[in-house]
């Protein structure tokens, strides 16, 4: 009792795991209790207990574990979580609850079983007790088969799935024990209750006594179908309403709901059977065989193997190809037998798989029915039958409509019977009215065969149709048909009974056909698999058509009476007129006088106008019109009477075809006639209201042009033509029309050929391009014509159709599309009407062996011959032979260019099919999907674009039909797997319905959630919506029942998520009819529509939420354009319209420049674009454009869709600018594609948008790389030529733009190659516009050389077009007013003829233009251009600061000056001016890039004072700074390349202009923007001396000391500037310092005079740089370049040392940078330098030092920042793995709170009170003993100096107190120098922080591991070029890669200057009164006094 106390103290929870059994028993007792109190089923109190349960059921004590079972199944009937406990109880109960002997505990483990399966998891608990059948103990597996049994017959064959369970059955029949045996009888007892006959199949291999038992047993059981009893927790509702009709005692009202459950498939309860492997060997050979035994051998094998019920895919295509053999050409009827029942078992085997095949096989088949033998013809009945089950009737029509009319009665007979059979296994939704369209016309030919037989097979047929369609479908094609016929038809229609009408899956058994019964296995599949399908195809359309139904019936009822009305005597007309007439009306309408027949006519109008409807007698009426004179009445007046009274009977009466066969003949006889014309077409209209306008309009034309009237035969066109536009396209039979337009159009009269063509113009609006294809043959003069006439149609929508609908012939319409859209069609009718060619005798054998061969090159051979052969033939018939099966092999060809070669086949053979190509959807469009998978990219990419080329034309339901697809997704390919998904996700929210099949795709969409591919799971999820929209929630749900439980829950949270995504599924099939019905009268191939159609979005729910740039129209114009669904705007869709269109891939660009360079893709370089560069072009842009963008801008045939993604593409330019630029490369190059294709609309548009993105790029300072301009500019000059004036004025303003974003001298080799174009508009256009470049750009344009351009230019100055000519002469003129007579040097050798027309055009332009002025027209339009091009450029500029000064005030000046330089110049012809500007462009130009000043040596003992040198030169640099935008960056880029120079003069002299403008504050700036391009050539400069000058013995080493003193000059100038200074990229910093560092210890230095103040003032210039430049950027830098000195073994240690020395002082100033320093960025740089140093290398070195520098470094940095630096670390990949966060995790755990001393450190107070005294102390220490020391004194004493700086009250006293008075002098000396440095006072003053000179660096440090921009690189090049005389010849200025180069020499300038001279000479003479301050460098003898008197202050200053 002691220890009962103490466990009855515990909780109940701790109770049921104690180890006493009565503690435990108590404790379940408690529990159970406990249980049925709770009443919250998700209360907190159930998780206590989740993981005992199993303890429940498991419990060693049988009295406990009784207890515990009922407890379990307490919590299981009332918990919330109990659920995920199922498979470890189950897994219990199976085990340790079914072996007891107690019958309580296995009932209690049986009810928790099915409490489990009632909670939702019975998934799982079946398959718990299937793995307990596989016991060893016969208890538990009996009692496993009984918990079965009772589960399925409470729960229903819906919850338990029976396939498994059907799978183990026959193995427990086997069992020794008998209580098993006896067991599995009564389940499959129960099983038969639910599924019965398909159970047959799978037991057929028990023992035939236990078969003939469970027969028994089975005939005893009830007819009716068994019926749920127990539901499930989401069947509440099903069970209330179980109740009800129990209480009610009816269960008849339930059979709708239970009745898909007894249509078990017994095919899926089945093993499929793998026969391939199992052939004999030599089968191939057999079967080929002379002797009939052998071959019959072969088949024997083949059957029984076929008779496998159910058939593992493979490859089946060579036998089936074997099988066909033997039917279609073997002798012996018994082997063609045999061959049928192996087709016949294949098919019923393979069923969906053999859909591939059925294409081959049903042809021979049909042929064979010429066999008369009972048995042949059965067994080939038996063949195509099963064959029809695993295709569709379309795929098969072809084929079975090509014997139809085949002379051999026996043929004709099978095959109506065959399709009879067919029929019934079709519904409404599989038998449409296209189909009964295809096949009543060809019945109705039978039944009026001569033989019989035929006759009574056509009947059932038509009558089996009409059983399953309807009356109303078929009537219409009946009309014609005598009542005999259509009673014969009904009556056989009465004898049909469909399978599924009449008891569902039993009813359909009986009804099977004999001849299927040959496998009693397949038998009822092949009966209940259609019925099964029914629902879901059939579904909609039947929610849909009740609405339209009644109306259509109605509207057609009366139509068909009328169309079979009966022609009427003349005496009965008479009789009828004459009792609605009046009397003296009929007297008079023969009268001879026309007076009285014109008062009778007045009399008949007002009696027609009286008369009602129903009284009107249409064709008595008319018939009374057309007696004499009928139509030949004379006068006019009578006669337009007439007309109108006919208008007014077809709109007023039942106006049949009879009546209007009467009135034709006159209508159009008179049609033509000046007076009547008018009436003879509004009585046309009314008839064709009346009638149609279809077949009105096909009898008028026929009429019209058997007549020879060309005036009627115009009209008639011209009615015809706007009839079309009131009625609407709809039911137009074109095939007709076109062979009369082609009779208009050859006719001799110019009136009917312009109406004809305006009659094509208004079928364009409706049929779009494919028109043109019937008249390709036309002559060229006529089809310009016709393409002129449908370039006008372009971009115009046809109007609504207003006239028509009164007939229900828009209903009809609408229905007919709906059933076509059902159908899955996308291709337009018009491809339906294109003449097409049967290739299946082109396609040899040969050609088939050949692609199959076993070389490639063979194989390339046959598909080359098969691509000629489908290119030959245009368009084709679906029968092409053998070659399916033969592309189908090379799509896995080894050899990938094969691969795609086939794909680019396939293509060719979708646009050729058309949506015929539906049939080879199974057995060549899977294939397409399997390439999918493959490895390579463009191999994808082709594979993609084919398959979206087939889905155009055949619809996604026949890819989505069957098991194929889900066989492709379950393949584990990740490429596969992503590609199909994204196409699903693309194609599916497009269809209203899809097959059931597309179910079979779910589980493997769910194995792809879990992908360990992370795109594949993406496209998983993102396909998740988009299967849900269409299979729903619940079905979903469900489908993870089969999942594992570590799957399921987290599929089961992404289908949560996407359900609240998922988009809304597309309004039903009425929605769009009614829209239809609204718009011209369901037009089908209708291009767009009005705004009246807009209607259409209120169908469409997601079209209510559209963004405000998005147009619906597109959306509503793919309805009636492309027979596509109503919209494919989904919400996801909407939503991806609004987001970006451009997406930003990083390095994408460069990328793609990388492989075109490497020749990886094509390069972009063609005639005409060949459609693999329009590939690859889509392949490039799906990765970076807006997947809706894309397909716009590819859209194939509306031009519409282009033109608006244009537009949408210059809306969003500035919003993603960032965007255009990534993939402007990708948008020039669609851009080059639209120039080669006719459509001016779109190309106007892309002009339009190129206007906007020059100017936009340009504002942006972006420049087009080489890879962009070479891909776009050659088209773009090809469009230069256009014929229309507009286009060529576009491309022009273009070209200008071109040059802001493109160098011009880059732009004008294109445009030379532009002028070697056959089209002479085009050559005369780049002249021209060769010429303005060299107007406005000067020579320096003209590339390679002036001479060389001009000798091409002056070529076409000979050319036989007048406009060439006079553009040529235009163009050299422009060099003359440049260079002026020096052109006849550039131009060469000339004839007389072409030189004296040269002459005289320049001596016209002479007297035309005063010499001193520039040309007028040229004034005009450099006036304008600022004007016109400034808004667009406003920021294209270098200077900061915008233009003070107006633009007027500026021409004054300059005009002043001009005058007196003139003067100047004219009394010293032989001084040229150094460093000129163009004062003419810079007057009229302010916003420009213009000519460039050139630099001329200039002869200064010449000149009289030296005071006169300075102004015009400073002058020549920066005149009028703040106005002169381009043209100043254009000169300093110029000045800039000559630092560069090889030339030490030049480089002197181009360093002083930079000086002189870095010294002016105000102008500097102008500066900014240059600094990396300064630097570059800087640095380059210092190598060059290193590496070159110093070497040179030759040279003098003062001029070397020279240069370094103006580099360092400029550079301390530059960088004692911060912002400037702050431009400097880090790779340009590294470089720099690089070159500075190797200078300081070049030991050749010291032997240069001064060499030792030289190095001095680097060391000041190395502080300067590490104080002003970007922090970040040097200190980055630094950590570079000594990464690379460390890697270098050639390199210096001393050159390392001085590295770290740089990176000391960095780290000293860290506290006051630290927070302009980016940490993100240096830590990056840290980790790099660790990764190839780690710590343990880095301790290998010799010195401690950089390790030592990198760990002061960290430290101050975390001492500074604390724990916030380990969020710095953003940049590094992977940084749990570097050593670098382990550091600095180590350094902030040690540092403590020092993070807290990074606040407050602006302030030199604040700084001051944290430092401690003893700080201080040490710190002053320290610097002192470097100011004693010899080696580090000036850096004691610079270090001193900057200490004061921060801590102005520091206190030296203490310090200086016990040193030397010298010592103390020498202190304050050094930081009196110091200061003053600071200040900018000296400039290269003596320095008081030495660097000690160290030995010769053995080499300069290579680049490595530097990441610079292209742009540094390119400055390089193009220097280098320079100094290696490469571009000297035109001194062309090569640091400038942003603009235009200008010409620089003398001559070039001459004629120019001497215009000049008198002005300019005043002006000079001016300006020296006003120039007192020196200039440097003006020249070399200048350079060299004014350097030598600096020189000599220096010295002085020394002293």
């Amino acid at each position: 009792m002691g220890d009962d106390s103490e466990w009855m103290k515990l909780p109940i929870d701790q109770k049921c795991e104690h180890k006493v059994w009565k503690a435990r028993l108590n404790g379940y007792e408690e529990a159970l209790k406990l249980f049925k109190r709770i009443e919250d089923e998700k209360s907190p109190e159930w998780g206590k207990y989740l993981g005992l349960l199993k303890k429940f059921v498991t419990d060693s004590n049988a009295v406990a574990q009784l207890k515990g079972l009922e407890a379990a199944l307490a919590y299981i009937e009332n918990a919330h979580v109990a659920g995920k406990t199922s498979g470890e109880v189950v897994s219990g109960v199976v085990s340790k609850v079914f072996n007891q002997p107690k019958a309580r505990a296995k009932e209690l483990g049986s009810d928790i079983c099915l409490m489990y399966m009632e909670i939702e998891r019975a998934e799982v608990v079946q398959d718990e007790l299937i793995k307990g059948l596989d016991n060893k103990n016969p208890k538990i597996v009996v009692t496993c088969i009984e918990t079965l049994r009772k589960a399925l017959s409470e729960f229903g064959s819906k919850i338990i799935t029976l396939k498994p369970v059907v799978k183990v059955l026959p193995k427990q029949f086997e069992s020794r024990e008998k209580a098993v045996r006896d067991e599995a009888k009564l389940l499959a007892v129960e099983i038969y209750k639910w599924i019965r006959d398909a159970l047959r199949p799978p037991l057929q291999g028990i023992n035939s006594v236990q078969l003939k038992e469970l027969e028994e047993e089975w005939v005893k059981l009830p007819t009716a179908a068994p019926k749920q009893s127990r539901f499930l927790r989401s069947q509440q509702a099903l069970k209330a309403k179980f109740e009800q009709q129990q209480a009610a005692g009816g269960d008849e009202a339930d059979d709708k709901d239970d009745e898909p459950a007894p249509q078990v498939d017994p095919y899926e309860l089945l093993e499929a059977v793998e026969i391939l492997s199992k052939l004999p060997k030599d089968f191939y050979d057999k079967i080929e065989a002379k002797k009939w035994q052998e071959r019959k051998e072969a088949l024997e094998a083949v059957e029984t193997l076929a008779k496998n019920p159910k058939l593992e895919n493979g490859d089946f295509g060579d036998l089936v190809r074997a099988l066909r053999k033997v039917i279609g050409k073997d002798a012996n009827v018994m082997l063609v037998t045999l061959a049928a029942k192996c087709v016949a078992g294949l098919a019923a085997g393979l069923r969906k798989k053999f859909g591939t095949y059925a294409g081959h096989v049903v042809p021979t088949i049909l042929e064979k029915f010429k066999e008369k033998k009972p048995q042949v013809v059965q067994a080939l009945q038996e063949a195509i039958d099963a064959i029809f089950l695993t295709t569709t009737l379309q795929n098969i029509s072809e084929d079975v409509l090509g014997v139809m009319d085949n002379k051999n009665p026996s043929i004709k007979q099978q095959a109506s019977l065959f399709l009879a059979r067919s029929f019934r296994h079709c519904t409404q939704a599989t038998l449409p009215k296209s189909m009964l369209k295809a096949f009543c016309p060809a019945f109705l030919k039978q039944v009026n065969d001569s033989a019989p037989e035929v006759r009574d097979a056509a009947y059932e047929a038509l009558g089996t149709a009409m059983k399953v369609v309807g009356e109303k479908a078929v009537n219409p094609f009946l009309a014609d048909l005598d009542k005999l016929k259509l009673d014969k038809i009904k009556e056989s229609a009465d004898k049909v009974e469909l399978p599924g009408k009449k008891g569902g899956g039993v009813g359909a058994e009986k009804k099977a056909p004999a001849a299927k019964a040959a496998p009693p296995a397949v038998a009822p599949a092949r009966s209940s698999g259609p019925p099964k399908k029914a629902p879901a195809l059939g579904g909609p359309p039947k929610k849909g058509k009740p609405a339209s139904a009644p109306s259509a019936k109605g509207k057609k009822c009366p139509e068909t009476k009328e169309f079979v009305e009966t022609e009427l005597s003349i005496e009965v007309c008479e009789e009828r007129s004459a009792a609605v007439l009046p009397a003296s009306c009929m007297q008079l309408l023969d009268s001879a006088n026309w007076k009285e027949r014109l008062a009778s006519m007045e009399e008949f109008q007002k009696a027609v106008e009286q008369m009602d409807k129903s009284e009107m007698p249409c064709q008595a009426l008319v018939r009374m019109l057309a007696k004499k004179p009928g139509w030949k009445e004379t006068n006019f007046q009578v006669m337009q009477m007439k007309l109108h009274i006919v208008g007014l009977i077809a709109q007023k009466g039942s106006f049949s075809k009879t009546s209007a066969f009467v009135v034709l003949d006159g209508l159009v006889d008179k049609i033509g006639d000046v007076k009547c014309g008018g009436k003879a077409k509004e009585g046309l209209t009314a008839t064709a209201e009346a009638c149609s306008l279809p077949w009105t309009a096909e009898q008028v034309v026929s009429m019209v042009f058997a007549q020879k009237n060309p005036k009627n035969q115009a009209e008639t066109l011209n009615w015809l033509a706007n009839a079309m536009k009131e009625f609407g396209f709809a039911g137009i039979n074109v095939k007709g029309f076109i062979n009369n337009v082609k009779t208009a159009l050859g006719a001799t009269n110019p009136a009917v050929r312009t109406a004809a063509i305006t009659l094509l113009g208004v079928m364009y609006l409706y049929m779009g391009a494919p028109l043109r294809m019937f008249f390709e043959d036309e002559k060229p003069a006529l089809l310009k014509q016709i393409d002129d006439e449908f370039e006008k149609m372009q971009g115009q929508s046809p109007p609504t159709a207003f006239r028509g609908a009164r007939k229900g012939g828009a209903e009809e319409d609408g229905e007919e599309a709906d059933e076509q859209e059902e159908d899955g069609g996308g291709a337009p009718d018009v491809m339906d009407l294109l003449p097409r060619t049967d290739i299946s005798d082109k396609i040899t054998q040969d050609i088939v062996d050949k692609v199959g061969d076993k070389n490639w090159k063979i194989r390339k051979e046959g598909l080359d011959e098969v691509a000629a052969v489908i290119s030959e033939a245009k368009f084709i018939q679906p029968s092409i032979g053998e070659l399916p099966m033969a592309l189908k092999g090379r799509l896995n060809d080894s050899n990938k260019i094969l691969v795609q070669q086939t794909l680019t086949i396939l293509q060719q053979i979708a646009v050729a099919m058309g949506p015929a190509l539906k049939q080879h959807v199974k057995n060549l469009g899977m294939p397409i999907i399997t390439v999918l998978g493959d490895g390579k990219t463009n191999v994808r990419a082709a594979a993609m674009t084919t398959l979206q080329a087939w889905v155009e034309q055949t619809g996604m339901k026949d890819w989505l039909e069957g098991e194929d697809l889900s066989e492709e997704l379950k393949r584990e390919n990740p490429f596969l797997r992503q590609e199909v998904l994204g196409w699903l996700a693309e194609k599916l929210p497009a269809m209203r319905t899809v097959p059931s099949d597309l179910m079979l795709c779910v589980p493997y969409l769910y194995s792809c959630l879990e992908d360990r591919n992370g795109d594949v799971r993406k496209k998983a999820q993102d396909a998740l919506p988009i299967f849900m929209m269409h299979l729903g929630y619940e079905k979903m749900l469900k489908a993870t029942g089969k999942l594992k439980p570590s799957s399921k829950e987290p599929v089961s949270a992404l289908l949560e998520k996407a359900r609240a995504v998922m988009p809304a599924k597309l309004a039903p099939p009425p929605g769009k009819a009614g829209a239809a019905k609204s718009v011209s009268g369901g037009a089908p191939a209708a291009k767009s529509v009005t705004c009246s159609f807009v209607s259409c979005s209120d169908n469409v729910s997601v079209l209510s939420c559209k963004p405000p740039h998005f147009s619906p129209l597109s959306h509503c114009q793919g309805v009636l354009g492309k027979k596509a669904p109503v919209t494919k705007a989904t919400a996801k869709d909407e939503e991806d319209r609004s987001g970006v269109i451009f997406i930003l891939v990083p390095n994408g660009k460069e990328q793609r420049i990388k492989e075109e360079k490497g020749l990886k893709v094509l390069k972009w370089n063609f005639n005409t674009p060949r459609d693999e560069y329009v590939d690859q072009l889509k392949t490039q842009m799906s990765t970076c454009f807006a997947r809706w963008l894309q397909d716009e801008l590819f859209h194939a045939s509306d031009f519409q869709r282009q033109v608006k993604a244009i537009g949408v593409m210059g809306e969003r330019m500035e919003d993603e600018l960032e965007g255009t630029v990534s993939c402007l490369d990708l948008i020039l190059k669609w851009f080059t594609l639209r120039f080669f294709e006719t459509n001016s609309t779109v190309l106007m548009k892309v002009l339009e948008y190129l206007k906007l993105l020059f100017p936009t790029l340009s504002r942006e300072n972006y420049h087009l790389n080489e890879y962009e301009a070479s891909s776009f500019i050659p088209y773009l000059i090809l469009k230069v030529g256009e014929s229309k004036d507009v286009v060529r004025k576009d491309v022009r303003a273009i070209l200008t733009m071109l040059c802001k974003v493109y160098p011009a001298s880059k732009v004008f080799p294109f445009l030379m190659d532009g002028t070697k174009s056959k089209n002479s508009k085009q050559r005369a256009e780049c002249l021209e516009e060769l010429g303005c470049l060299i107007e406005n750009y000067g020579m320096n344009v003209c590339q390679p050389t002036p001479a060389k351009s001009m000798k091409e230019i002056a070529v076409h100055i000979g050319d036989r077009d007048n406009s060439v000519r006079n553009a040529a002469l235009n163009t050299v003129l422009a060099v003359y007013n440049v260079c002026g007579d020096q052109v006849y040097k550039l131009i060469g050798n000339l004839s007389e003829k072409e030189m004296s027309m040269l002459e005289e055009r320049v001596k016209r332009s002479a007297k035309k233009t005063p010499a001193a002025a520039p040309p007028p027209a040229r004034q005009a339009a450099e006036r304008e251009r600022p004007q016109r091009e400034h808004p667009s450029n406003p920021n294209a500029t270098f200077m900061r600061k915008p233009a003070q000064q107006p633009q007027e005030d500026v021409p004054n000046k300059l005009n002043q000056a001009r005058a007196q330089n003139a003067v100047r110049e004219h009394s010293h012809p032989s001084i040229p001016k150094e460093f000129q500007l163009d004062l003419d462009m810079i007057e009229n130009d302010h916003t420009r890039v213009s000519e460039l000043p050139d630099l001329v040596q200039h002869k200064l003992d010449e000149l009289l004072e030296p005071i006169m040198m300075p102004e015009p030169k400073i002058r020549s640099v920066s005149p009028h700074f703040d106005d002169l935008h381009n043209s100043t960056a254009s000169t300093i880029n110029f000045v800039i390349s000559q630092v560069a120079s090889g030339d030490i003069n030049t480089s002197i002299q181009a360093l002083a202009q930079i000086d002189e403008v870095l010294r002016q504050e105000d102008k500097a700036e102008a500066m900014s923007g240059h600094i990396d391009q300064f630097l570059i050539a800087t640095f380059m400069q210092l190598r060059l001396i290193y590496n070159t000058h110093m070497a040179d013995d030759r040279l003098d080493k003062k001029d070397i000391f020279k240069l370094y003193s103006c580099i360092i000059g400029n550079m301390l100038s530059l960088f004692s500037m911060e912002s400037l200074a702050r431009e400097a990229s880090m790779g340009v910093l590294k470089d720099l310092m690089h070159g500075l560092i190797t200078l300081m210890l070049d030991a050749r230095v010291e032997d240069i005079e001064d060499g030792q103040q030289l190095i001095r003032s680097v060391n000041l210039l190395v502080v300067r740089v590490l104080e002003k430049s970007d922090q970040t950027n040097i200190l980055s830098a630094l950590l570079v370049l000594l990464q690379d000195s460390l890697t270098t073994s050639s390199g210096s240690p001393m050159f390392s040392e001085l590295v770290m020395k740089c990176l000391w002082r960095m780290i000293r100033f860290l506290p006051e940078t630290i927070n302009s320093i980016n940490l993100d960025r240096i830590l990056l740089d840290v980790h790099n330098f660790m990764k190839v140093f780690p710590k343990e290398k880095l301790k290998q070195l010799k010195s401690d030092v950089p390790h030592r520098t990198l760990k002061t470094l960290l430290h101050t940095l975390c001492k500074l920042t604390g724990a916030k630096i380990l969020d710095h670390m953003s940049m590094i990949e992977n940084k749990n793995d570097s050593e670098l966060e382990a550091h600095l995790r180590r350094v902030v755990k040690h540092s403590g709170n020092f993070s807290g001393m990074k606040s407050d450190r602006g302030t030199e107070k604040g700084q001051d009170d944290r430092m401690s005294k003893a700080k201080v102390s040490d710190i002053l220490s320290e610097i002192f003993k470097k100011i004693g020391s010899k080696e580090n004194t000036k850096e004691g004493l610079t270090e001193l100096y900057e200490y004061k700086q921060k801590y102005s009250d520091a206190d030296l006293e203490p310090f200086l107190r016990n040193t030397s008075q010298f010592f103390q002098s020498y202190v304050e000396r050094g930081l009196r120098v110091i200061e003053s440095e600071r200040e900018g006072k000296g400039r290269i003053q003596p320095s008081s922080t030495v660097i000690p000179q160290h030995g010769l660096d053995s080499g300069s440090v290579p680049l490595n591991g530097e990441e610079m921009k292209p742009a540094v690189y390119y400055e390089r090049l193009k220097i280098l070029r320079q100094r290696q005389g490469l571009e000297n010849n035109s001194r062309v200025s090569l640091m400038s890669i942003t603009l235009p180069s200008v010409a620089s020499s003398t001559d070039m300038l001459q004629s120019k200057l001497s215009q000049l001279k008198e002005s300019r000479e005043s002006h000079f003479q001016q300006e020296q009164s006003h120039s007192h301050s020196p200039t440097r460098c003006s020249s070399p003898s200048a350079n060299l006094d004014d350097l030598k008197k600096r020189l000599e202050r220096i010295k002085s200053n020394r002293q």
